[in-house]
Order: structure tokens, then C-alpha cells, then sequence
């Protein structure tokens, strides 16, 4: 990435040089939990940190996916600057002010999102009491509320891509090469009561190839936080580079999948063609998990897209009314069914309560979603965020609400302004039984996605291309037995909630006995009971309140002679 391109996505003045350059000893940090809670400091029960459970698989359960994903932004800045740097992620408040007694530092970033900006002011509190000649730099999504500076006591507010920013800072040489942090996509996994082990490669790697979303939506915090429609940060700019990058997370950590973290992969057609031709080149059978919008994904045949290991996709179905250009000429229920029959996990994403919605209308445009049967399924309020156009918009228009705690703003509640049709309290209710819907009609997410694996399985099994069929092939010999186990369960306990879709899952389970080997074949005799049991007491623990925090998580780097 150029300066000049660098300069002009990053948003905020280039700071003064910091007088001890590469030799200043810095804190990167997350905001402090607890987080799954109501508290004095802006946490809300209702808005864990948990990325699934809070927008996709809520109403499902014991049946809902949950795991926890590291800072990745910290990371990314701790990985491309050689000064002493700290990265603690998930802190207890307890825990930050040891660290900041413990250690003299000479900066502190924090990095947070708009709803903590609480937290990220009691922080800022505790370094200019523990900690006064730090100087404060917050940066992340919180950056964009209006007036943040008045309400945060911080030295420095970095608005856009941060690595660049601290590489100005320190001195460094900011259009320098990015190196790629060694990332595992999730952490400490639980679902049906039974948590995953974290060992290693049994995990995808985190890939960020850039920065921001040229669709430039107007209610995208992602797209407006990187310089808006049109505009984004590539930190890999070929598939070359890309691919050397993935190999040494294969390497690394041991893994044959990623997620790769970028707004609309798809979208870079020329990168991702020259990826494939070096996977092929090398017998590379990865697979990935991508976001692409309806109109970059009609730019590759599925063929195409089997061939480059896509296995899941997440992609914005917003609403069947909906102007946005990325949806013009798709339709997108033949779009997700014809993904799922190459083996293709699809996570749609809708949106409640867009301008055109009204009581009598949005239970059919729920059901238009609900009747997608994607393998997962987000539902989020239209919101207008700090820093988007559909903020500025509703600002204009004296939309907004006036008292809103920024700690409810995320899309997960109730509306933030004053829609035209629907009131406050009805958005939540509509979201909520947007959530249950699908869950009822469709099941769980995990009876899902095996019906998409099985599918892609017995289409590829005996493929020409042995990329292909290995990749197929590792998921059934690793999932088989797991898959006939969970259907196993499944299909009992959700004979209370929906007997059609419990004969469905049941009729799953037999074409996975029919495809699995003899060992996966016998394994739901064991295993399919402890699943089910493990399952009821997860519902019975989930009705009493109980909830799930991150471990709090301390690396330093270049720290030997700090």
C-alpha cells in the first residue's frame, strides 16, 4: 500500500512523532470485561462478546453457536511495529490497572466499539491515575461518535486503518510490507453443552487481506470507518502474496481452513483467480470462509468457487425490497440454493425494519428471509451508527433519539430513531420473532450445515480433481461420526419444538449412516446420548442465567530488553 493511499483512508491527522520513537514501551489493550452483564460502565446483557450467539444463533439455545474472537486490530498493530509492545485482550478491570503498575509504559491504546465507550472513558481514567505520563491513544469504531474528545479524557483519536498511524507515530516506516499476525479465528467453542478443545489446527485461521468495503451501504460502520463508499485498505495486494501469507499460517498453526476477514473477498476477482492457480500449482486443498455481497459472488462459477476451497459464505440479504446495488439482478433464494448443493454454507444476513417496513408488511419480508433456509442466519435492525451515512441522514432529518445511551446502540435491541412506521418497542419484538422464526422453521444451525456438508460430499466424493476430493473428503472422515451423534440428539429434542423438522434431521442422520464408515456408524449409539443430556442441561443452565466470559489473554512482543 502506498503512502499517498495510506494517508488518504486513514482519517485521522498524522500525529507528532513520539519523542522515545521505537523505544516507547506500549500497551495495546481491549475494554475490560465483565462483558455478557449489565453494569455501572455500559456492558449489557443482551450484547455479549460473542459474535454468534448475539446475532445469529441467539433464540437457538443449547443448540446456539458460542465462541469468542480476539482483538484482531491490536494484534494486526502489535505484529507490524519493533517497539516493546504489550497486547493484553479481555482484561478484567482488575487486571488492566495491574498492568499498568506493574509495567511503565509510555503509550496506552485502546481499542473498543461504540457500545463500550464507557468502559473506554473509565480507562482512560485509570492510566491518567495509575499511569499519568502515558500517553492515551483510543482508536476502533468507537472513534466515529460525534464529539468523542469531549467525552474521553485520551491524548489521541485514530479514526480508520491503525497499523500505518502507529508506524507514524513510533517513527516507523508505515508503507513497510504488513506481516500477518499468526491468528486463530475463535476461541473456547461451545455448543449443545459441550465445550470444543482449543487444540491445535482444529481451528481456522484468522486472514485480513484489507480493510474496509467499497459497496459503501449506507448503514455499514465498516465501510464508513475506512473512508466510505468506493474506498478501501488492501494490506495484500495479489494472490501471491495472499498465498505465501496462508502457507505460513498452515505452517504455523497447523491448519488447512481460514476465515478470511474482508468485507467483500469476492469482489477482488484477479487476486482471488491468481490464489487459485497457486493452490492448484501446489495441491492445496484449504478451505475458507469468506463475506461477499450477491453481485461479486455472480462473478465466479460455482465450479470456480469449489476449486478455491469455499466452503462458507456470508452474504447480505437485507431485504427483498431493498435498493442496494450489490443485490440488483440476483435473486437470491436460487443464489443460497444452489451454494448449499456444491456444498456451500451459507450465513444470510437481513435487516429489520428498513424505511419501507411497516406492521403489516415485515412478517412477510421475515418469512421472504426465514424462507432462504440458509445454514445460519443474522438478523440486525436498520441502524443508523456514529460515522455512517444513514446516521447523517436521520440526523438531518431530526430522526434521532435523543437520549439513547450509546450502550444500546448495536442493532440488537430497539431502534435508535424514529421510524415512520414502526414504533421503539415493536422493532425489538419484530427482531426477536424474526430469530425464533427461523429457528423453528429451519431448525438448528448445526442440523444445517451437516445437511450441506452431506450434500457437497456426495457431489465431490469422486471428483476428478483430488484438491477437491480430499477436501470433502477430511471434513466427512472428522465430522461423520460427530454430525450422526449431534442429529442423534437433535432429533429428540427438537421433537418439542417442531416434529416436521425433527423428521427431517432424522432422515439426515440415516443418509450420514449410509455415507460414514463402520466407527461413524456406531458412534451415535455412545455419543448421541451424552449429547442429548449434555444438551438439556445447557437449556436448564441457560434459564437460570447463566452466561459465558473470554479468557483474558497477555502477549508481549520485542519485550527482552524493555
Amino acid at each position: 500500500m502506498s503512502a499517498e493511499a495510506s494517508a488518504e483512508q486513514n482519517l485521522t491527522q498524522a500525529p507528532p512523532r513520539h519523542p522515545k520513537g521505537t523505544e516507547a514501551r506500549i500497551l495495546l489493550t481491549s475494554v475490560f470485561g465483565p462483558y455478557a452483564q449489565d453494569d455501572e460502565f455500559g456492558s449489557r446483557s443482551i450484547n455479549p462478546m460473542e459474535l454468534y450467539h448475539n446475532q445469529v444463533t441467539r433464540a437457538q439455545g443449547s443448540f446456539s453457536l458460542r465462541m469468542f474472537h480476539r482483538s484482531w486490530g491490536i494484534m494486526l498493530i502489535q505484529a507490524n511495529i519493533s517497539a516493546p509492545c504489550t497486547v493484553l485482550d479481555f482484561p478484567t478491570r482488575k487486571a488492566f490497572a495491574r498492568e499498568l503498575t506493574k509495567h511503565d509504559y509510555d503509550i496506552v491504546g485502546i481499542s473498543s466499539i461504540i457500545v463500550n465507550v464507557g468502559k473506554v472513558r473509565e480507562m482512560c481514567r485509570l492510566i491518567r491515575k495509575l499511569s499519568p505520563h502515558s500517553e492515551i491513544v483510543v482508536g476502533g469504531h468507537v472513534a466515529a461518535i460525534p464529539r468523542i474528545e469531549s467525552m474521553i479524557d485520551a491524548d489521541h483519536i485514530v479514526r480508520g486503518e491503525g497499523v500505518s498511524w502507529m508506524r507514524r507515530y513510533l517513527g516507523q516506516d508505515e508503507t513497510a510490507p504488513i506481516r500477518h499476525p499468526a491468528i486463530v479465528s475463535g476461541l473456547r467453542t461451545r455448543i449443545m453443552g459441550i465445550r470444543l478443545p482449543d487444540r491445535k489446527g482444529a481451528t481456522a485461521a484468522t486472514i485480513i487481506p484489507s480493510v474496509g468495503c467499497p459497496m459503501g451501504c449506507n448503514f455499514c460502520t465498516t465501510s464508513a470507518f475506512f473512508g466510505g463508499k468506493g474506498k478501501f485498505v488492501n494490506f495484500f495486494e495479489s494472490g501471491d502474496e495472499l498465498f505465501e501469507v496462508m502457507s505460513r499460517m498452515e505452517d504455523k498453526l497447523k491448519v488447512h481452513s481460514f476465515f478470511v476477514m474482508d468485507e467483500n473477498f469476492l469482489l477482488h476477482r484477479p487476486r482471488a483467480m491468481r490464489l487459485l492457480e497457486r493452490m492448484k500449482e501446489a495441491g492445496k486443498s484449504w478451505t475458507m470462509s469468506v463475506f461477499a455481497s450477491a453481485n461479486a459472488i455472480r462473478k465466479y462459477t460455482m465450479q470456480e468457487l469449489v476449486d478455491l476451497g469455499v466452503s462458507w459464505l456470508w452474504m447480505g440479504l437485507e431485504s427483498p425490497q431493498a435498493t442496494y446495488n450489490k443485490l440488483h439482478g440476483t435473486d437470491t433464494r436460487q443464489l443460497t440454493r444452489e451454494l448449499r448443493e456444491h456444498g456451500i454454507r451459507v450465513q444470510g444476513s437481513t435487516i429489520i425494519g428498513l424505511e419501507h417496513h411497516t406492521p403489516d408488511n415485515i412478517i412477510a419480508e421475515i418469512e421472504h428471509a426465514v424462507s432462504h433456509d440458509t445454514d445460519f442466519h443474522q438478523f440486525m435492525l436498520y441502524t443508523p451508527v456514529p460515522g455512517t451515512p444513514l446516521y447523517q441522514q436521520m440526523a438531518e432529518e431530526g430522526r434521532m433519539l435523543g437520549d439513547m445511551d450509546y450502550a444500546d446502540v448495536h442493532g440488537q435491541f430497539k431502534f435508535n430513531f424514529r421510524h415512520a412506521a414502526i414504533s421503539r418497542d415493536d422493532s425489538k419484538r419484530f427482531l426477536d420473532w424474526a430469530f425464533w422464526r427461523d429457528f423453528e422453521a429451519n431448525g438448528p444451525s448445526l442440523y444445517r450445515i451437516a445437511r450441506t456438508l452431506l450434500t457437497g460430499w456426495k457431489r465431490y466424493k469422486d471428483w476428478p480433481d483430488a484438491r477437491v476430493r480430499e477436501r470433502f473428503a477430511h471434513e466427512m472422515r472428522r465430522l461423520a461420526g460427530v454430525y450422526s451423534s449431534a442429529l442423534w440428539a437433535m432429533e429428540r429434542q427438537f421433537r418439542k419444538v417442531d416434529r416436521d423438522v425433527s423428521e427431517q434431521i432424522r432422515a439426515l442422520r440415516h443418509e450420514f449412516q449410509q455415507e460414514s464408515g463402520a466407527a461413524a456408524r456406531m458412534l451415535p449409539v455412545l455419543l448421541g446420548p451424552v449429547l442429548l443430556w449434555t444438551t438439556r442441561r445447557e437449556a436448564r443452565r441457560l434459564a437460570r442465567g447463566k452466561t459465558y466470559e473470554p479468557p483474558t489473554i497477555l502477549e508481549r512482543t520485542n519485550w527482552a530488553g524493555a
